[in-house]
């Protein structure tokens, strides 16, 4: 990782925890590796970003629906998926300075890459599921899991959602969760965590039509990430799985460049009937679907969509991070560096901050907050002077502040200062929601 690369990193993590992004867990302790808690910046992006998604892939769709499930199920469900067997990882221990390190990410295999040492242990399989226990005694016969992906209780829940929404196929089954894996080494910011958010969809269909499905869904989220996200071709790539899992026809990952490289953001996977399959062995409950049209029962066919809310969150991030100097004495500020989140505005944790000139002026401007912030992420932000607060907003990403001054109760008007290239207009207030619709929503 190059000198530039590491110190662009340091400068977002640096800024998130500043502005209230995200923190790590139980900092007054130490922290905790792995564990991240967002703040009250970070959580509004990371919502959005969740409902941009859910209205994408469900509130809008005509073939889809929702569903929240327990973080906790019965163990027999991680048997029959595999994960108790085959979910895992090598790694291997420096001997000399103590370092662990997963054998996959490592450079040289058989070099410590914390200290250059060649005296490591052999690599050893470490399962990645993360044990607790269900109910008042600790053994195994109430050993569970924390589930390592959310999408198993999608299959389990296959047939009562069929039912009670009174589903024909082809049909999709999509939530939005947590998800833990005791990774060996978690890294890169919150791109790598042991627990973390998950928006995963599963889409059931015949075997017959299931890879022209495959190719729908791929299309589907790279419009996504292109038309809805906002990102562009050099920051995102496909990248196609050349080893197959052996249930699988076909997989792919949608990859985004951060500033450590390419980086997974989403899995599209065609999974066969592997994981129906599976759990009507296990359980010994029909998973079968009858097609009243042909006559014919047969297991789905499942083609997967698995988003990280995390990596997706810290992608905006990467983005949008930007530094500029900006010539500032008109908003009462000498020429400085600008640091600047240039955040969707769809997306911004803040859409609008409503930021009165003066206190005596206070009390009609926050009139205007509270009417605004029925239809938008709205702030009001009121002590110190105009440039400091504009400095501000533009680190953590607002797109539109609207500034209350003295000519204001004459005119009935506000100025609307634009994030991006600081272009200020006078807009009135009876016309403010529709300005702003119109450049938020365009």
């Amino acid at each position: 990782m190059s000198e530039k690369t590491t110190n662009k990193m340091e400068k977002i993590v640096s800024l998130c925890k500043r502005r209230g992004f995200i923190f790590q867990s139980s900092e007054i302790y130490g922290g905790i590796n792995g564990f991240w808690d967002y703040g009250p910046y970070g959580v509004k992006l990371k919502r959005a970003v969740e409902q941009l998604w859910w209205s994408e892939m469900v509130e809008q769709r005509s073939d889809m629906e929702g569903l929240d499930s327990t973080v906790i199920c019965h163990p027999k469900v991680w048997k029959a998926s595999g994960h108790l067997d085959k979910f895992g990882d090598l790694m291997t221990d420096c001997r000399d300075c103590k370092a662990r390190h997963r054998v996959d990410q490592m450079e040289d295999k058989t070099t410590c890459s914390n200290c250059g040492s060649k005296n490591l242990t052999p690599p050893r399989e470490f399962n990645l599921m993360m044990k607790t226990y269900v109910g008042p005694v600790s053994d195994e016969d109430h050993a569970a899991f924390l589930r390592a992906e959310t999408c198993q209780s999608i299959f389990v829940d296959f047939d009562l959602v069929k039912i009670t929404a009174r589903r024909k196929l082809p049909f999709g089954i999509a939530q939005i969760g947590k998800a833990f894996r005791n990774e060996i080494n978690p890294r890169n910011f919150i791109f790598r965590s042991r627990e973390f958010s998950q928006m995963e969809m599963e889409f059931f269909c015949s075997d017959e039509e299931s890879m022209k499905w495959y190719e729908y869904w791929r299309q589907e989220r790279l419009r996504y990430y292109h038309e809805i996200i906002g990102f562009k071709n050099d920051e995102i790539r496909i990248h196609e799985h050349e080893t197959l899992a052996h249930y699988a026809k076909a997989a792919l990952d949608i990859e985004f460049k951060f500033p450590f490289g390419w980086g997974e953001l989403e899995g599209i996977h065609h999974r066969g009937t592997w994981d129906m399959s599976r759990h009507q062995e296990f359980s010994g409950i029909s998973q079968e679907y009858f097609d009243q049209e042909s006559g014919k029962k047969f297991i789905p066919t499942v083609v997967e969509t698995s988003v990280g809310v995390d990596r997706t969150v810290l992608a905006i991030l990467c983005r949008s991070y930007g530094e500029d100097m900006a010539e500032t004495k008109k908003e009462g500020m000498e020429e400085d560096l600008r640091i600047v989140l240039r955040i969707k505005p769809r997306l911004a944790p803040v859409q609008i901050a409503v930021l009165p000139l003066a206190k005596k002026i206070a009390e009609p401007a926050e009139k205007i907050y509270k009417d605004i912030r029925k239809f938008f992420r709205a702030e009001f932000d009121l002590p110190g002077s105009i440039g400091k607060r504009y400095r501000r907003q533009d680190e953590i990403g607002t797109p539109f502040c609207l500034t209350y001054d003295f000519q204001s109760p004459e005119d009935n008007a506000v100025t609307v200062r634009d994030r991006d290239d600081m272009t200020q207009d006078r807009v009135s207030v009876s016309n403010l929601k529709t300005y702003l619709e119109e450049k938020i929503y365009a």
